[in-house]
């Protein structure tokens, strides 16, 4: 895991551009390389009292992100190439102790996941998230189609792990 730079943006426009990926991300693919320009300089411009989010890297390669995009809710993306290899799941278990940690205030994280998206869902279960509820058509995937939201929470641990400090 690293900081977001300029050469991410072929690898992330790889990814951004692939409508498999994009199936249950907020928008659908990006058809012009402007819109991940846009995403990449707004990423590495982004607020720290707001995000805690970091480009994966792979031998020296984006490959996807993932943390804290929008204090509290986190998110991540992966190329479809890497998928089922457990890359965002070692992240997040790195990246939620630093994200309480980052956020002292934060009682809890969050996420907001499309229910089809079982693999997204068994993550967050896996790294401790809940669900709270599920909304029934309560989001417009690319102006075209109602969805439904699954709605996750993860309360802040208890017991900090060893070497975080609060």
């Amino acid at each position: 895991m690293r900081p977001a730079r300029d050469d991410d943006l072929l690898p992330l426009h790889a990814i951004f551009s692939d409508p498999e990926t994009m199936r249950y991300w907020d928008r659908p693919a990006n058809t012009d390389i402007a819109q991940t320009r846009a995403f990449l300089d707004a990423f590495m411009k982004a607020d720290p009292t707001t995000r805690y989010e970091f480009i994966l890297d792979l031998d020296g390669k984006c490959v996807g992100k993932a943390g804290v995009w929008d204090k509290p809710e986190v998110g991540f993306i992966l190329n479809r190439a890497h998928w089922g290899k457990g890359l965002v799941r070692e992240a997040m278990e790195a990246i939620l102790p630093g994200a309480f940690a980052a956020f002292p205030d934060c009682e809890a994280l969050t996420a907001e996941v499309d229910p089809r998206n079982t693999r997204s869902c068994r993550l967050l279960e896996v790294l401790g998230f809940v669900i709270e509820r599920i909304g029934k058509q309560d989001f417009l995937y690319g102006g075209t189609e109602w969805c439904d939201t699954a709605y996750y929470r993860l309360p802040r641990p208890a017991i900090q792990p060893p070497g975080v400090m609060r």
